[in-house]
C-alpha cells in the first residue's frame, strides 16, 4: 500500500473516530461537539501524519506531538467557566478535546486497534457514566 494511501486511511479514521465523540457531545447539548472534536481529531492526525511523513528520517515526531498536547491544554482551558457561585462547568467538555486529541494522534500514527479502543473507552465514559453521577 502507496504511502499516500496510507496517510489518507488514517485521516478517515481519525475523521470517523472524531464524529463518534462529536455526535456523543452534540446530542448531550454541550458547547464543544461534533465539529469541534471531529477538526480536532483530523487535526491532529494530520499534525501527526506529518511529523512522521513530512520532515525527513532526522525530525523527531515526539516534538509535534508535545507541541499537541501543549496547543490541546489551552483549547480545552478555554472551555472551563466559573459561575458566580465559585462551581466550575467544562471540565469535561476540556478533558473530551484533550482524548480527542490523543485518539487523533494514534490514529495518525497508524495505532488503529489503539484509536478504536480509545474511542469506545471515552464515549462510554462519556455517555454510560454519567448516569452514575
Amino acid at each position: 500500500m502507496s504511502d499516500e494511501l496510507v496517510m489518507v486511511l488514517r485521516l478517515l479514521l481519525a475523521v470517523a473516530l472524531g464524529t463518534i465523540i462529536g455526535i456523543e457531545r452534540q446530542h448531550a447539548h454541550k458547547p464543544a461537539g461534533l465539529r469541534t472534536h471531529l477538526l480536532v481529531c483530523i487535526g491532529s492526525a494530520l499534525f501527526t501524519i506529518a511529523s512522521i511523513y513530512g520532515f525527513g528520517e532526522n525530525a523527531d515526531p515526539g516534538r509535534v506531538a508535545a507541541g499537541i498536547v501543549a496547543g490541546i491544554g489551552f483549547l480545552g482551558a478555554g472551555t472551563i467557566i466559573r459561575s458566580a457561585e465559585g462551581t466550575l462547568h467544562g471540565l469535561t467538555t476540556a478533558s473530551s478535546i484533550w482524548a480527542i486529541a490523543a485518539i487523533g494522534m494514534v490514529a495518525g500514527a497508524g495505532l488503529y486497534e489503539l484509536a478504536a479502543i480509545a474511542t469506545a473507552v471515552v464515549f462510554v465514559a462519556l455517555s454510560v457514566f454519567k448516569r452514575f453521577e
